[in-house]
Order: C-alpha cells, then structure tokens, then sequence
C-alpha cells in the first residue's frame, strides 16, 4: 500500500452537534506534529499505532485505547511494518462539559483532563466502538447517540479515578496561555514571532524555548495548526476552499492542500466531501 491508497475517512454525526469519527488505514504515512481543539478517543485495530505525546513516544497495539486532551501535541504512524488501521472519535469540549460534570456528580467540569494516554480497557473499548457503529452506519436516533457518548464520557473518568485535583497553574502555563488565546484571535492576521511573545510578556528568545518545551512544537507551526483547525470548521459549515484559504492566510490552495492533508490525511476538497455526504 502506498501512501496514496491510505484510506481516511471523516463522518460527522446528523444528530450529536461538534461529534466526528474518522476510520483510517495507513501503510505510507504519517502525521506532522498537531494539536485539536477537541477530545480524541480512538481503538487501534489492526497493526501498531506508534506516536509522539506528552513528552513520551508511544507504541499502541490491537484492542489498545487512545485519549487525547484538548491542544494535546501528537504525531502518528504505523509501527513495525503493517497496515495500521484505527478509529477516532472527536468531541468538542463545550459539547462535553455538561457530560464530564454529571459522570463526576458536580455542577460543571469545564478543562476536565485525562492523564492516561494509552488505555487497555475492554468496556472502554467497547463504548468507543459501538459510538463508531452508530455515527457511521446512521443507525439509531439522535437519543441511541447521546447515550453511547455519555457512556464513553462515564467510563473514562470512571478510569481517571475520583475527581481530579484542580492544576494550580505555574506563571509559564499562564503566560503561554496569553500566547495561545493571542494566536486564536488573530488567526486571519500575518502575526510575527514579536507580536506573539509580547502577548505572552516574555523576551522572544526565551517564549520561544518555554513554548517549544511546553509544547513540543514551535510557535510557527502551532500558528499553522491553528489556522488548519480552523479552516477544518469553515469547510465543515460549507464555506469555499479559495475563501477558506485567503481568510486563513495560506498562500494557495496547493499551500492550504499540502499543510491540511499533514494533519488530517486528506485533501480539504476530500474532506469537505466527505462531512457534506
């Protein structure tokens, strides 16, 4: 198998809003370093899945389960020379604050994190795959859906433990995230590696190798994951590729073509064929 007979595909589900799956088989390929905005939850089921994530590499086998956190920075490719086939669920985190908050019996859960990344849990397993199921096979109602999810949502914080303990943020963490929320608001604007580490009130050099750490990513090539991501929302809302492209400041469509198939496997012209079928 070639990298071009790779095999992605992304369906979003008619019923639950910001909910996505993608099944994919890769043989000749591999992912570049990037972060969602959502929750991933995914089941590796044939091969190995061997990645990059909080700081470790990682070596997924068959049955194993997946979690990554919101702006969690991964990378992803077969391992030991099979085909690597899996599946992803995606979910917003505004579509799961009120789910994590009743599966921890409080209020609200807003930046609820999951601190295993790789998984072996068979019920886990199971939920994961029945939401698969129903989202890709558009069987079951709307109800059959939000039942799977919260199932899922349950049993991973069932897996997490009693709550968590609040994360008291260090001052790096808090001026990164003055980076962070600077790079979202201007995604449509030619920012400069100045501007960004002015937001952030760090001397450029030295924002520059606290994010690298923090991160595992440069401050350019988050800007460029960031305007990927969203661009993958424009085009989920039916907005045009040349739109999309100019309003996200990618030189061309071979560009915007080059930087979004890194990330998410395919083309945007796929992709938006496929969340539009």
């Amino acid at each position: 198998m070639t990298e071009q007979s790779s095999r992605f595909r992304f369906t979003k589900s008619p019923h639950v809003p910001a909910l996505t799956v993608l099944q994919a088989a890769m043989h000749d390929f591999s992912y570049d370093r990037h972060a969602h905005e959502e929750y991933a939850f995914g089941v590796t089921l044939a091969g190995r899945q061997d990645f990059f994530s909080g700081g470790e590499f990682h070596r997924s086998p068959p049955g194993n389960v997946i979690l990554f956190n919101p702006e969690e920075v991964h990378d992803g490719q077969p391992g030991g020379g099979e085909t690597l086939d899996y599946v992803m669920v995606y979910a917003h985190p505004r579509q799961l604050e009120a789910l994590f908050a009743d599966a921890l019996g409080h209020e609200a859960a807003t930046d609820f994190r999951i601190n295993e990344t790789l998984i072996q849990d068979p019920v886990l397993r199971r939920d994961i795959l029945e939401l698969v199921r129903l989202v890709t096979t558009q069987v079951g109602s709307c109800i059959d859906q939000e039942n799977a999810l919260y199932r899922l949502i349950a049993r991973s914080v069932q897996l997490a433990g009693a709550l968590q303990p609040n994360h008291v943020a260090s001052r790096p963490d808090t001026l990164l995230g003055f980076a962070r929320e600077y790079i979202h608001s201007h995604l449509s604007e030619d920012v400069s590696l100045d501007d960004i580490s002015q937001a952030a009130h760090l001397s450029k050099y030295h924002f520059l190798r606290l994010f690298r750490r923090q991160f595992g990513m440069t401050p350019h090539q988050y800007v460029i994951n960031c305007r990927v991501n969203a661009a993958r929302a424009a085009l989920d809302a039916g907005t045009s590729l040349n739109e999309v492209a100019f309003q996200y400041g990618f030189a061309d469509l071979s560009h915007f073509n080059r930087r979004f198939k890194r990330i998410y496997g395919m083309t945007p012209r796929q992709y938006q064929s496929h969340i539009t079928t």
